[in-house]
């Protein structure tokens, strides 16, 4: 199995684990609400577990946006420069936002194992610290392939996914 063969395998277990926290997130959102409105309450964790979810699918969909190079991306200075100087500035722009991301990573990091430390439960005996993991993994992605396009930038075009 060659590398592009792996790599787009797990894009598709990427964009499976998006479409199944989505999918959870809105079934547990709507059980909650059915389940309030007709015995007067819902699951205890229910709410924290919708929390955590929101998270882990903002962080998700973030990966799958910078991988296909359609993040947030302010062109109003490249509009006005040359075909030239318009890849100069998203390939400056990439690799700040990948230092922004290396940094974020770092700290989280160091932030989940403060809370590994403290092992406190996020709800039904989950620990809070296997909930944040996703965010210096997020975060560690991001940076990698705002890297990758960053560099990729300079030589090719800058739309394509990484």
């Amino acid at each position: 199995m060659g590398v592009s063969r792996i790599i787009k395998v797990l894009h598709w277990l990427e964009d499976m684990l998006l479409v199944l926290l989505v999918f959870t997130m809105m079934l547990m959102a709507v059980l909650q609400i059915v389940l309030r409105n007709t015995t007067g309450s819902g699951i205890v964790w229910g709410d924290t577990l919708v929390r955590i979810l929101v998270l882990w699918t903002g962080l998700v969909g973030a990966m799958v946006a910078t991988r296909q190079n359609n993040h947030i991306n302010m062109d109003v200075v490249t509009r006005y420069l040359s075909a030239g100087g318009a890849r100069v500035v998203n390939a400056i722009t990439l690799m700040f936002a990948s230092l922004v991301c290396f940094v974020t990573a770092w700290y989280s990091l160091a932030f989940v194992r403060m809370e590994y430390a403290f092992s406190t439960p996020a709800f039904a005996n989950v620990p809070t610290w296997a909930c944040q993991t996703i965010i210096p993994v997020a975060f560690l992605i991001m940076a990698l392939r705002c890297l990758g396009l960053g560099i990729r930038s300079f030589t090719f075009d800058p739309k394509s996914p990484l």
